[in-house]
């Protein structure tokens, strides 16, 4: 069964962290996703740096943009997880852009993270119905899960598509805003979240943008089984390096 799925089964909830490969410095990728799972997270999404990057908030462009100058690439990122396997357990995920990817060769790009140990990836222009007509089978006989994103405009028959498609989680953006432009959730938000629990889908949903701190963590995995925090560990490694990290997840959960 593939990492995602097991962790989903778990009876707990889903804290995942999102990070931009090759930032703050370039050789830090590794390090800080050992240390990630040191401090008891449950998933992380690997961040492929890209230049045009559509849906993400300042903090994480400049971390990608940073991640660029410092020499990250597809195949560098590649280089630095292939032993990952040999002292990471928990799942990971690379979140990018489709670009790099096609460029790759999505066959390729495919084989190349089920040989390393990678157990999903987030791609958010990659529209769900052009994955499934062209990709879908590459995916799983990779055995690698694709996770897609909703947001509040996205309709019920949309979403349920979606939740067909799906075979691990269904990343719900909590509102229709980039990464990191949140603080705190309202009613519209609640209501939103609860929307989507009320709907039954098969796959479970873990909320995405706004989440950086305990009450917004807690908030949202009242509606959902996790939350993925990503712009506010990125301002924390930016401000108090990589040393600082077991303090940073402490004070979410």
């Amino acid at each position: 069964m593939n990492r995602i799925n097991q962790k989903l089964q778990e009876d707990k909830k889903i804290l995942s962290i999102y990070f931009s490969a090759g930032y703050p410095n370039l050789s830090d990728t590794v390090q800080i996703i050992q240390d990630l799972e040191k401090s008891g997270i449950d998933m992380i999404e690997i961040g492929l740096p890209f230049s045009d990057p559509l849906a993400d908030g300042p903090t994480i462009q400049a971390s990608s943009t940073q991640a660029l100058h410092n020499g990250m690439t597809t195949q560098v990122l590649f280089n630095q997880l292939e032993k990952i396997r040999e002292s990471v357990t928990i799942p990971l995920v690379i979140m990018g852009y489709f670009n790099p990817i096609l460029q790759y060769g999505v066959e390729e790009f495919c084989k190349k993270c089920a040989a390393i140990g990678i157990d999903g990836l987030i791609i958010p222009d990659l529209p769900v119905d052009v994955y499934a007509e062209q990709y879908k089978e590459i995916f799983e006989k990779h055995g690698l899960i694709n996770v897609f994103l909703i947001t509040p405009q996205t309709s019920d028959d949309r979403i349920k598509f979606i939740d067909s498609v799906s075979n691990g989680f269904i990343y719900m953006v909590s509102s229709a805003s980039v990464t990191g432009s949140q603080s705190g959730f309202g009613s519209t938000q609640e209501s939103y979240f609860k929307r989507i629990a009320d709907m039954n889908l098969k796959n479970p949903q873990v909320i995405g943008f706004g989440i950086n701190n305990a009450e917004t963590f807690n908030q949202a995995t009242q509606f959902a089984k996790g939350a993925i925090i990503g712009s506010a560990f990125i301002k924390h490694l930016s401000e108090k390096g990589t040393g600082n990290i077991a303090e940073f997840v402490k004070a979410i959960r």
